[in-house]
């Protein structure tokens, strides 16, 4: 599971797949980087980059960005 972590220390997930040109993805509330994955799916068959993450306290990392 590909994770960055913050000078504080939480861990936040994120996706990266594909190359060439760069889209990102960035949700809102409550969703995650996971509600994405169809427009993600179409962008990277079509040539791009396509990166997502997470929000604190969103996807499959609990709030303290710890893997449940």
């Amino acid at each position: 599971m590909p994770t960055i972590t913050t000078q504080d220390g939480v861990e936040i997930f994120y996706k990266d797949w594909g190359s060439g040109q760069p889209i990102v993805f960035s949700h809102g509330w409550p969703l995650s980087a996971d509600d994405w994955d169809a427009q993600m799916l179409f962008f990277l068959k079509h040539g791009y980059r396509v990166i997502a993450h997470d929000r604190r306290g969103h996807g499959p990392l609990d709030p303290g960005g710890r893997r449940p």
